[in-house]
């Protein structure tokens, strides 16, 4: 007598649960990749070294130095007092420039960026944290407004290609093309000068005392409004052009025409598939976009009046405030290296290719 025996059968596999970064790994959670995250963080902590041992010798390869300009507007500065500026920010020529170098990774662990010339020998710290939260608040908001608009306004146009949605990709890609100064002169133009809907600059009224009580506050949207805008429109079009073009892309892929002959909802297969794997790429823009916030808003600061970290920049460069220049090329690049670290390790856990890599 003959036994059968019973044979197991393997589970179908589906085709849209392979090779896509919409789908969760078969094994449950997915693993975190320390490896990989490892790697990135190795890359990122020699990158800062560099960029901070940049940061020190470059100020240093200019000509002059900050005493010497700062003695060119005061010329009642005695030597002594001269000799003495040196030594307080760091360029005291009794020191070799390795032991300067020393001193300056001395005081930067602890926290002193020195002092800043021109403000009066305040904190270079207490000066660029003043001025960061505006810069940050304006340009931030108006950057994540930007994205959020453009990535999803792209996946909808690319969805629907060759409707009357295509129109929005030129008009949004001629406006972007438009000098931002001439943008948003041409807004104060039009919506100060003219209709006097919004103030012409600054980050509030004159007068006004910084507070958080509801008139700052409003003041403070009521005069952000129009540079957040303009920043808006004028940044639009790269989002979705770029949206748009990885939708293509990605609606050619097979998955996509599996799930879509399963007779899967549009809506299903737009947002939790093609979407989804289309803005990889957008986040590794966005997070560049965001790292560069703080130093990509000078020419809007200064079309706007705006107390941000751009025009601190700017006032430091035509001072020659190298301590000053330091400390904000500083913050640039750890804004920089945060922001590309969050996006590494959003596309970890995003995209099991990358996990599978790191593994």
């Amino acid at each position: 007598m003959s036994s059968v025996q019973p044979q197991l059968l393997e589970p179908e596999t589906d085709a849209l649960e392979v090779g896509t970064t919409a789908t969760r790994a078969n094994g449950g959670r997915a693993r975190i990749p320390w490896r990989y995250l490892g790697r990135r963080a190795a890359f990122y902590l020699f990158t800062l070294w560099a960029a901070i041992t940049i940061n020190f010798f470059l100020p240093r390869m200019m000509k002059g130095d900050a005493v010497t300009q700062y003695l060119s507007r005061n010329r009642n500065i005695s030597p002594e007092a001269a000799d003495a500026l040196r030594s307080l920010l760091g360029l005291d020529s009794d020191k070799t420039l390795l032991q300067q170098y020393a001193d300056y990774w001395a005081l930067l662990l602890q926290g002193d960026l020195g002092v800043s010339l021109l403000h009066g020998l305040r904190p270079v710290t207490e000066v660029v944290s003043g001025a960061l939260p505006w810069t940050i608040g304006l340009v931030g908001i108006a950057t994540v407004i930007s994205f959020t608009i453009g990535t999803v306004g792209g996946a909808v146009v690319g969805w629907r290609r060759g409707s009357k949605a295509d129109v929005l990709i030129p008009i949004t890609t001629f406006l972007s093309t438009i000098p931002y100064f001439w943008l948003g002169l041409l807004a104060i133009a039009v919506f100060s000068v003219n209709l006097g809907w919004f103030p012409i600059g600054k980050a509030y009224g004159v007068g006004m005392q910084p507070g958080w009580n509801l008139e700052f506050i409003g003041q403070v949207i009521h005069h952000g409004t129009l540079p957040i805008a303009t920043i808006v429109i004028a940044s639009l079009g790269g989002w979705m052009l770029g949206m748009r073009n990885m939708m293509l892309t990605v609606l050619d892929e097979d998955y996509i025409t599996v799930a879509q002959a399963k007779g899967m909802p549009n809506k299903r297969v737009l947002w939790g598939y093609a979407a989804r794997n289309a803005v990889l790429p957008q986040i590794q823009s966005f997070a560049l976009s965001i790292g560069f916030i703080v130093g990509g808003s000078i020419v809007m600061e200064m079309v706007f009046s705006y107390p941000g970290i751009g025009k601190l920049l700017l006032d430091a460069t035509n001072a020659k405030d190298y301590a000053l220049m330091q400390g904000v090329f500083l913050v640039i690049t750890i804004s920089v290296l945060v922001a590309n670290i969050l996006a590494d390790i959003a596309y970890a856990f995003l995209d099991p290719r990358t996990r599978q890599a790191g593994v």
